[in-house]
């Protein structure tokens, strides 16, 4: 391990006592050590040697960040590594707590490893917070650390016997209780749970943490291995289709959520559609810990939401703006969820059915205005509010607008719009369904000058109801097609990279890239989630390729999962799902969001505004990752002439991309007005062109 210092506010020592068990009983002579880990790195705080009945104390002083854990090894079964949470420190978004008593077995050594498996490395748990913080509180939800057994979230009425996590967490941890004394399964154990290409685990943690990070390794294999051992119950009694810990969270109000955005500290914001049990459009959103507990006073009313749908969106700020579907409106929350939109929200620029929203880096509020007959083409446009300021706001049309639904920001400062298209909606379980592959869609893309781009509208026979647009580090747009269940890669010049099929009955509904550029995609159709290999091929299995499928064909599978309208990826790795429907036919609402744990690669949140995982290293985990070089252009503009008047938002260089001009050769025509520093224009003056 590392010997890095740990920071201290010079609390009193523990003692931290406890027990090491395996296979259900006490392991004697196992070593027993006590790691903090932070964004510093790991630091050993002590170490003991447990006694015939397991047991240990360890006295310490407690740090004040990041987690503290611990780890026991029997001296005759070096493959045996158990774990387990002992504190999260200060600096997430949960209470920070503190165990004076811990059981070590194998159901915490999964639960604690599949939380921070993120987090996990050679030299043991350690990385910037609060992911880190947020990720081991998380363990607790799956196995309580105080007595050994599961945790009070896998086993309550939302999940326990209503799907299949818990089952699955007592297989994972009998496969580690393998190692206790038969050598011959665990060598089968390691094995198995080998990534491709990779080398076997070492032990038993690194085993588990294989799983997490790659869930669709040997669920057949390590399904009938885990049947020679029943320690722990119930356990599944079928092959999983991957080894994922899906957790359920609910809460009074949280019903069809449709959208989902994080906060820097980790907090889960969700809009929903509908009241509980009914189609009458719900005045709340919902809030919720990177615990999955209500927070802020959730659900929260006010600020002219009525019905949320698919617009949720965390500015650079903290404040949060949702769309109000119903309301036609968007509505708006400072950090702490207080309303800041007046009762009948913000309206300011004609909203009428808003869905998506992004806020881009300078604090600009983009709205897709979804507006218009479904049959009618045309109709709709994108709503800017400069600065977050409503009473300015700016009307964009043009490029190709039609019905926009998704609207998402690049490292250039350009907003990427998927239009939806004719028929679309309102076609979904009627007779008319069969018209559905006839329509299509595009993608519109508007510069910082608030006006489309060249390249607009992108078009593409792949295109049918295009819905999300998710955008990975490298300014690719990935698009998801509803109705033909293909997810589609376009360049940063809007030319297409690569389509990319999905099974039949998908129905995309829509997509996110973690901090490693792979793509996840949620069904709505079928409920599922799908990982594809990204444009980061290094970060993918040996031989494959941008759009490999990695998750099973079918799709990682749960019944917490119902039919959903929203993946996003949080800072500790976890991927979230919005349930939004139950059933569709008859529609009824979804149940809560879902929780994948520690399957992705963790994002900054909010994003900065294209993916990046948080750094342990730089001066910031998480920093702003606007790109500097003018982005590239896509069909060639007729140069414009005579006089420019500057907008909000516009820079020399979005300007010259715009009209064809060097931004130094524009400079140097209107320095006069511009003045000394050419990274100054101010809306309202008037430039000279060509």
């Amino acid at each position: 391990m590392a010997n890095v210092p740990a920071p201290s506010i010079g609390a009193a020592p523990g003692p931290l006592h406890g027990t090491v068990t395996g296979a259900g009983a006490p392991l004697r002579g196992a070593q027993v050590t006590l790691f903090a880990g932070s964004r510093s790195g790991v630091r050993e705080l002590g170490r003991a040697t447990t006694d015939a009945t397991g047991s240990f104390a360890i006295s310490y002083a407690r740090p004040a960040a990041g987690v503290l854990y611990v780890e026991a090894t029997p001296a005759n079964a070096r493959r045996l590594r158990l774990r387990s949470v002992v504190a999260v420190g200060e600096g997430g978004a949960v209470p920070a707590r503190t165990l004076s008593r811990v059981r070590v077995n194998e159901l915490t050594t999964v639960a604690a490893t599949y939380a921070l498996a993120q987090f996990s490395g050679p030299r043991g748990v350690a990385g910037p917070g609060p992911g880190l913080q947020n990720a081991a509180a998380t363990a607790f939800n799956l196995a309580d650390p105080v007595t050994g057994k599961p945790g009070g979230v896998v086993t309550n009425a939302d999940n326990g016997k209503g799907n299949e996590t818990l089952a699955t967490l007592n297989t994972l941890a009998n496969l580690v209780s393998l190692c206790v004394t038969d050598t011959t399964r665990c060598g089968t154990l390691l094995r198995l749970a080998t990534p491709p290409g990779g080398t076997p685990p070492a032990d038993t943690v690194q085993a588990v943490a294989n799983l997490a990070r790659n869930p669709a390794l040997s669920p057949a294999g390590l399904y009938g291995l885990a049947r020679a051992a029943s320690h722990y119950a119930p356990a599944l009694t079928a092959a999983p289709t991957g080894w994922i810990l899906a957790l359920r969270y609910t809460g009074t109000d949280l019903y069809a959520p449709g959208r989902i955005a994080f906060d820097a500290k980790g907090n889960a914001w969700a809009s929903n559609n509908w009241l509980p049990g009914t189609r009458k459009p719900t005045p709340y959103i919902s809030v919720l810990d990177p615990a999955g507990r209500p927070i802020l006073g959730s659900p929260i009313g006010g600020g002219g939401m009525k019905g949320g749908d698919w617009g949720a969106a965390v500015a650079p700020d903290g404040s949060v703006w949702m769309s109000s579907y119903g309301g036609n409106a968007v509505a708006h929350y400072s950090a702490t969820g207080r309303p800041l939109s007046p009762p009948e929200g913000w309206r300011n620029g004609g909203l009428r059915h808003p869905q998506g929203i992004a806020v881009d880096r300078r604090g600009n509020v983009w709205i897709a205005n979804n507006f218009g007959l479904e049959t009618a083409p045309g109709q709709g446009n994108v709503v800017v509010y400069p600065h977050g300021d409503p009473s300015k706001a700016i009307t964009i049309t043009g490029g190709g607008l039609n019905h926009p639904f998704a609207v998402q920001i690049d490292g250039y400062g350009r907003a990427w719009v998927s239009n939806a298209g004719l028929g679309g909606a309102r076609l979904v379980n009627t007779p008319l369904a069969p018209l559905i592959g006839k329509f299509g869609g595009s993608v519109t893309v508007i510069g910082p000058d608030f006006r489309p781009t060249a390249a607009s509208p992108i078009e593409s026979d792949s295109f049918k109801w295009p819905l999300s647009i998710a955008i990975d580090s490298r300014n690719n747009a990935w698009v998801n097609s509803y109705f033909n269940s293909t997810v589609t890669q376009l360049r940063p010049n809007g030319s297409v990279a690569g389509v990319y099929k999905l099974p039949e009955k998908t129905l995309p509904w829509s997509v996110a890239v973690d901090g490693s550029d792979r793509v996840w995609v949620a069904g709505f159709l079928t409920p599922g989630v799908w990982t594809l290999c990204g444009a980061d091929t290094a970060a993918c299995p040996p031989g494959s390729t941008t759009g490999t499928v990695l998750s099973p064909r079918q799709g990682f599978r749960n019944k917490a999962i119902q039919h959903l309208t929203a993946v996003q990826i949080d800072q500790s790795g976890n991927v979230w799902l919005a349930n939004n429907w139950s059933h569709i036919v008859p529609p009824a609402g979804g149940v809560g969001l879902v929780e994948l744990i520690g399957a992705a690669t963790p994002v900054c949140t909010p994003l900065t505004p294209v993916p990046a995982r948080p750094s342990a290293t730089a001066p910031t985990a998480c920093a702003d990752r606007t790109t500097a070089a003018d982005p590239p252009t896509g069909k060639p503009t007729a140069p414009r002439t005579g006089p420019y008047l500057v907008r909000p938002g516009d820079t020399l260089s979005s300007i010259g991309n715009i009209h064809g001009e060097p931004w130094k050769t524009l400079y140097e025509k209107n320095k006069t007005v511009i003045g000394s520093d050419p990274n100054r224009i101010t809306p309202g003056q008037h430039l000279t062109l060509h």
